[in-house]
């Protein structure tokens, strides 16, 4: 016992270097995929992605680069946070389409200056809620589903089982006290296409069903479908 105490307590004092990150997510993503809708080598690759992704970005400058978030979803990729210039938003996207795994870039990065603590705090116990929401929900299987929230804006992503799920998900997530929307990219699981799930919803109503396709801005960037 105390030797696996001393492995754990060294784990936890070392640096996390890439390689690091990319050992501990991609070994967490193993872990969970029995209970996802992803296969095992879907969960490695989108944490092999994240991390690469996140790692690249921070080399290039951790001052441009230090408030941008990545997740990663069956090859899309969600770029949230923010960067001062457009410049360094249009390289950060450069940046995740160098991973090979890579399939879809979604850039939601904000050009504002950096937040604070404050504001990443508030971000993160929002987080929290949502997540604390979709888990106490018995319609909505809460492992399928990664969350992430900027300025009040939660992002959703994953794979749900319907679109039933999918339009749950995005319910409960928009009643949780300060958010401002929900952007989902979500995909259905067995669609050949990916699609979006229901966008904005600012408070609990009855939504009819929505155009859930991916729209392809003038800047070709991935837009999740809103109602």
């Amino acid at each position: 016992m105390q030797k696996r105490l001393a492995i754990a307590a060294l784990l936890l004092s070392l640096p996390l270097t890439g390689c690091a990150v990319a050992a501990i997510g991609t070994a967490g993503a193993v872990g969970l995929t029995a209970a996802q809708e992803k296969t095992m080598g879907e969960a490695v690759d989108d944490a092999t992605a994240s991390n690469e992704i996140k790692s690249k970005l921070l080399s290039e400058s951790a001052n441009s680069f230090g408030e941008v978030d990545v997740e990663v979803t069956g090859g899309l990729v969600l770029l949230s946070g923010r960067v001062n210039t457009p410049e360094e938003r249009v390289k950060a996207e450069g940046i995740a389409w160098t991973s090979t795994r890579t399939q879809d870039v979604a850039n939601e990065i904000r050009i504002e200056p950096p937040g604070g603590f404050l504001a990443n705090v508030s971000d993160e116990i929002i987080t929290g809620r949502v997540r604390a929401r979709l888990i106490g929900s018995s319609t909505v299987k809460s492992l399928n589903f990664n969350v992430e929230t900027y300025d009040g804006v939660v992002y959703l992503m994953g794979i749900a089982r319907s679109a039933e799920e999918l339009k749950r998900a995005a319910e409960e997530a928009s009643v949780v006290g300060g958010v401002k929307q929900v952007v989902s990219y979500v995909r259905i699981r067995g669609d050949n296409v990916r699609r979006a799930a229901p966008t904005t919803q600012k408070s609990p109503s009855t939504q009819t069903t929505p155009d859930a396709s991916y729209d392809t801005g003038a800047d070709a960037e991935l837009i999740g479908a809103s109602y």
